[in-house]
């Protein structure tokens, strides 16, 4: 199979090649990494392949509704037996997994044939794809930009024709930003609905959660089903899940829809004309499909949510770090100057402070809430500015310098207290401002590739729904894709 035919089909379409025998798993195997071969060195987004794990599978047997199809994991969350996950750390790089994370599991069981593993910032706390260790992933669509974030890996895989889909997960914006940035559809599900385990009970105070990229919106639903085809049995609750599969509910039509629209930034950051355009674009696009639109936002605090939100992700950093130093030894050294900052201002978070802000998180819920009452979903831009140049968010020289200091003197954690420091997580978040409330409230959102730039780079859009709204975001998805397509699009490497 030569790549254009290889491109020309989603993972269902490659799926059902292989059950109609058209193709052998092994033949699309190839054709996945002669384009990983080609391509792979100017966007670095495979950076574990596991080649000779999957030309052994390949050439069996394989069952289930994705049989053959060639895919990727990312190098975070989603663990392979006997094989390391690195996580973007030079930490954890020969960290080797004693099983399957489930999700990993779920795609085995639907016979996808995993070649490979993609990079990732450091333990996933950044909107780009730039670790220290492994180098930073381009974004296939302009080398000069990044693809996003934590899922960058992934996502440029996708954009550059690797895979049609690919694992990502998203505890902050994942899954959407590094969708925005490549051009591609990435949904992220609700709260509870995909297992965590069997590491985990849930991931992050149960704001991550795991799925994928893809190219089209039937590829993120068919790859939604596989991973909820049962409940985790080990997991903390039990999500309710629809009657009919997601790849069908995909293919219904969405019903007229009240849409809320926002694009003012919550922290008060600027937005940029693109990102405003985006929106404006995905608004006349569903008023021509009959949908009613009209200017709304929750009442929510913005900037106390992303307070709230980075402290969360500081504590969870200062954990992570301990509990890898604690395992496998590992000196400060061995972590990014950027992680050991944060975890130092989540070590300096006291129990009760973590609880009160944790708490508040209810009030973040029930807000929203009382938004979706009135209307069916809400759109923002997924980010604040078209996606930003490889470096151009680097820690500037300076602070390194004082924040080294700082460690030094064991007084970093101090600065978590400053108007710095909250100045700081503003200036962090300014990019992706939109993403964080649909982590802290666990609701289903997806981001929606339809604009690009006057330069050629994608802008995505973005829909939060309420819980349990997944059929019908795929549903709507469906429609935007049928009415302004993006699939056959691809960037020229």
């Amino acid at each position: 199979m030569d790549y254009a035919d290889y491109r020309a089909h989603d993972a269902v379409g490659l799926a059902e090649l292989v059950a109609r025998r058209e193709v052998t798993p092994a033949e699309l195997l190839e054709a996945a990494v002669s384009r990983s071969e080609a391509v792979n060195g100017k966007i670095n987004a495979i950076i574990r392949p596991m080649r000779d794990i999957a030309r052994d599978r390949a050439a069996q047997e394989l069952s289930g509704p994705l049989a053959g199809v060639p895919f990727l994991i990312k190098d975070l969350m989603q663990d392979y037996a006997g094989r390391p996950t690195g996580r973007g750390s030079r930490a954890t790089q020969a960290d080797v997994a004693a099983e399957h994370s489930e999700v990993v599991r779920r795609w085995l069981e639907a016979g996808l044939v995993i070649f490979g593993q993609t990079n990732v910032p450091e333990f996933g706390i950044k909107g780009i794809t730039e670790p220290e260790v492994t180098g930073a992933t381009r974004n296939p669509w302009n080398l000069a930009h990044t693809p996003g974030g934590s899922s960058g890996g992934s996502a440029a895989a996708v954009a550059a024709g690797i895979v049609p889909a690919a694992g990502a997960n998203d505890g902050g914006g994942s899954i959407r930003i590094p969708a925005a940035c490549c051009g591609l559809f990435g949904l992220k599900p609700g709260r509870g609905l995909v297992p965590a385990g069997p590491g985990h009970a849930e991931l992050l105070l149960g704001a991550a959660v795991d799925g994928v990229v893809s190219r089209t919106v039937r590829d993120s639903a068919a790859l939604l089903d596989t991973l909820t085809t049962r409940p985790d049995p080990g997991g903390p609750f039990l999500a309710e899940r629809p009657d009919t599969s997601y790849a069908e509910l995909a293919r219904r039509t969405p019903g007229r829809l009240r849409i809320g629209v926002s694009t003012r930034s919550p922290i008060g950051t600027p937005v940029a004309r693109e990102a405003v355009e985006a929106v404006e674009l995905a608004v006349k696009v569903l008023n021509g499909l009959g949908h009613d639109v009209e200017e709304a936002e929750p009442h929510i605090d913005g900037v106390r949510l992303a307070d709230d939100f980075m402290s969360m992700y500081a504590v969870a950093e200062a954990a992570t770090m301990a509990e890898i130093q604690h395992r496998i030894g590992a000196e400060d050294d061995r972590f990014e100057l950027d992680t050991r900052l944060i975890a130092a201002a989540g070590n300096a978070v006291s129990a009760t402070e973590y609880t009160i802000r944790h708490a508040r998180w209810n009030t973040y819920n029930r807000r929203l809430a009382a938004f979706h009452e009135r209307y069916d979903l809400l759109l923002t831009p997924t980010l604040g500015r078209p996606p930003v140049r490889v470096g151009e968010l680097d820690t500037p020289w300076l602070t390194r310098k004082v924040g080294a200091g700082l460690l030094k003197a064991g007084m970093a954690g101090r600065l978590s207290k400053t108007r710095l420091w909250k100045r700081a997580v503003v200036q962090n978040l300014a990019p992706n401002p939109f993403t964080q409330l649909a982590n802290i409230t666990g609701r289903p959102a997806m981001s929606v590739p339809l604009y690009r730039t006057p330069e050629g780079l994608p802008l995505g859009v973005q829909f939060v729904g309420p819980l349990g709204s997944e059929g019908p975001l795929l549903a709507l998805a469906t429609q935007l894709e049928g009415a302004a397509p993006w699939a056959h699009l691809e960037p020229r490497l």
